[in-house]
């Protein structure tokens, strides 16, 4: 039934009316949201029909979230609802995002059964922006080629891969950023790629760095499959698939003046392959294919152990 104009409530009557509690209803009258129609002789509250529908506004805004100095900017036009909303869907989202990850973390937390230092540890990084993701990357490179004369182009793209964790990260995403904000803070992982830069920046002021080439990268990548084969296979390093797979990179790789069959140049160029090829190194790009949902990146070790041993074998 629709209210006769001039009707007028009491709060227990915007109370029923409503469902809101009598206590709620006060409460924003005494902050202005709500002010009374008109007072009986008796000095208790009345209110007509447009504030009834101002209190129903009233409502819906808070259960949607929208804070008390922001009703009041809606209620006095100092906002429009459109801006209202859109500055509140804003803010809803960075909650979701945050509510997000903390499950996340919890999962992770859950799955590793960890105590509550490596807990705190972990909701450190885990709550790290974007932004801080990226500067512990170009600060980690910084490092790794500060005072060195090294290739350029080779670290712009080194660095240039950088963590970027989706908003709603799975507990794989999640724990992969975790150990690999650990590994670039590594000591021993920091100086064994300091150690790969000084090694490319002094074969650069020796004369001897080269770009691999793309037909290099093709040769390495089939080398690899040729150790596979060969392990699938039952295969041994000194098993002919082995002296083979040696012969074939020991020539690829000398120059016109390194013997490829020199026991002591294949020795050396296998240190020179095995100190490239750590598993930390391979670990800091499958986990960065982790974080960013790139394809996985399989692990290579136990080839490049089996080229090494045939180059050593032979």
């Amino acid at each position: 039934m629709t209210d006769m104009p001039g009707t007028v409530f009491t709060i227990g009557e915007l109370s029923r009316r409503t469902g809101l509690p009598v206590k709620t209803i006060r409460f924003y009258s005494d902050e202005g949201l709500l002010p009374p129609t008109q007072r009986t002789s008796a000095g208790y509250r009345l209110y007509d029909a447009h504030a009834l529908a101002r209190l129903e506004l009233v409502r819906t805004l808070r259960e949607l979230g929208v804070g008390l100095p922001d009703v009041s900017r809606a209620l006095s036009r100092e906002t429009t609802m459109h801006e209202l909303a859109t500055s509140h869907v804003d803010a809803l989202d960075e909650q979701i995002r945050k509510l997000r990850l903390r499950r996340a973390v919890l999962r992770a937390v859950l799955k590793r059964d960890s105590e509550l230092e490596e807990m705190k540890l972990m909701n450190h990084l885990a709550q790290m922006s974007d932004e801080e993701r990226r500067q512990l990357v170009d600060e980690f490179w910084d490092e790794m080629v500060e005072g060195l004369d090294v290739d350029t182009e080779f670290y712009t793209r080194m660095r240039s891969a950088k963590p970027d964790l989706p908003d709603d990260p799975s507990p794989e995403q999640l724990e992969a950023w975790l150990e690999f904000a650990e590994l670039v803070r590594d000591q021993d992982f920091r100086q064994l790629i300091r150690a790969m830069s000084q090694r490319q920046a002094e074969s650069r002021a020796a004369g001897e760095y080269e770009q691999p080439t793309k037909a290099q990268q093709q040769s390495w990548f089939e080398w690899i499959a040729e150790a596979r084969t060969a392990l699938d296979a039952g295969a041994t390093p000194d098993a002919p698939s082995g002296r083979v797979l040696a012969d074939r990179v020991a020539t690829a790789s000398a120059r016109p003046d390194q013997d490829p069959a020199d026991p002591a140049f294949r020795t050396q160029l296998a240190e020179t392959i095995g100190a490239g090829a750590d598993p930390r190194a391979e670990r800091y790009w499958q986990l960065l294919a982790t974080i960013n949902g790139w394809p996985p990146i399989p692990s290579t070790q136990e080839e490049i152990q089996f080229l090494l041993a045939a180059l050593r074998t032979a």
